[in-house]
């Protein structure tokens, strides 16, 4: 169930895919053409989108801790999301942009970390019982290909320093997810020129327009 059945005016667009794979690249194209057409954009992100968030971010990135622990974080800084942010955004008739959502948690604590699927889907339904994106896009590179993309000039967070099996397994469930939710997931090929995939994402934003 998406967002829009639940009746609100607004739109809500999410940006997944494992790290390197651009999405992060493609958000302002998304943000300038919806703004050119009249639309009043909201970007975000996740982990973080709110000061108690952003806080939580910064344990999350940088800090180990249990992997209960972190997937509880992960919704508890999204309920804060949601309450402070996508909700009143939506509301508003706003289009919200979140960089990153729950597919995010379900492959990296599910699918790289192997929290069970059945505890993911339970603080899914707790957290957000109804609300849905509108369209999720899924930037979509083979491994090696995400692992060239990384800025070697930063300092990596604990994700980004995970072995080559952890995002193999990231992809997988991201996939899977792509799989199971069609109607609300499009998968895009990230390999392609930024060009190419900008006529993607035209042709996409204009069928939800």
């Amino acid at each position: 169930m998406t967002q829009s059945s639940i009746e609100v005016p607004g739109k809500f667009i999410t940006f997944e895919g494992i790290d390197g794979a651009g999405k992060s690249t493609h958000i302002g194209f998304v943000a300038e053409f919806l703004a050119a057409r009249g639309k009043t954009v909201v970007s975000s992100r996740e982990p973080g989108g709110t000061p108690l968030g952003e806080k939580l971010r910064e344990l999350l990135l940088h800090e180990k801790m249990h992997l209960e622990t972190e997937a509880l974080l992960m919704f508890a800084s999204r309920r804060e999301h949601l309450a402070r942010v996508i909700e009143p955004a939506l509301a508003r008739g706003d289009w919200l942009l979140s960089d990153r959502f729950t597919d995010a948690s379900f492959a990296y604590q599910s699918g790289g970390r192997g929290l069970s699927r059945e505890k993911m889907e339970a603080l899914e339904h707790w957290v957000h019982p109804v609300l849905q994106p509108d369209l999720t896009l899924l930037f979509d590179v083979p491994l090696e290909v995400a692992r060239q993309r990384l800025d070697a000039t930063r300092t990596l967070d604990k994700f980004e320093r995970e072995q080559a099996d952890f995002f193999e397994k990231c992809r997988n469930e991201y996939l899977r997810r792509a799989a199971q939710f069609p109607e609300r997931i499009v998968v895009v090929d990230s390999t392609q020129s930024i060009a190419a995939i900008q006529v993607r994402l035209a042709e996409v934003l204009e069928k939800l327009l």
